[in-house]
């Protein structure tokens, strides 16, 4: 067996492009438009697996959309999203610049949740051991669902 990708359903393609490559930092590998079903598939790719994704089309993540609109609902109970970051005080505070808001503060160093346009749920883990706890994070707090 072989993971593939996670597919999530998104209302407004330049939103969620924008949110994911262009905030988040992924990098779209390829895309599908099917005129018969009436939807774009977008594949996006972390930096550092673009390579690997080429070779594989996994680990990727697949924005579907619809082109007739939808209402979508539950992005919570889709569970989240989760990402490897370099930095996550530098990431959540550019997210922030950015007008994201931060859900749940990585007060800790370590964790952090946003969500997309969409509503899902993204989880940001710090790479190899937690930052020291720092200011503005640790005075943060949670902020909606996450």
């Amino acid at each position: 067996m072989e993971y593939l990708h996670t597919m999530v359903r998104v209302s407004d393609l330049n939103a969620s492009l924008d949110f994911y490559c262009q905030q988040l930092g992924l990098i779209e590998t390829h895309r599908k438009e099917s005129e018969r079903g009436r939807f774009t598939l977008v594949f996006l790719a972390a930096p550092s697996q673009v390579e690997a994704a080429a070779q594989t089309q996994s680990p990727l993540l697949e924005l579907t959309y619809n082109w007739d609109p939808e209402a979508y609902s539950g992005g919570r109970n889709f569970g989240h999203l989760a990402f490897r970051v370099d930095d996550i005080y530098q990431l959540c505070q550019q997210l922030q610049n950015n007008g994201v808001t931060i859900n749940r503060p990585p007060r800790d160093g370590h964790m952090a949740f946003v969500r997309s346009p969409d509503g899902i749920s993204i989880e940001l883990l710090q790479k190899g051991e937690p930052l020291s706890p720092a200011e503005p994070w640790i005075s943060q707090p949670n902020v909606g669902e996450w």
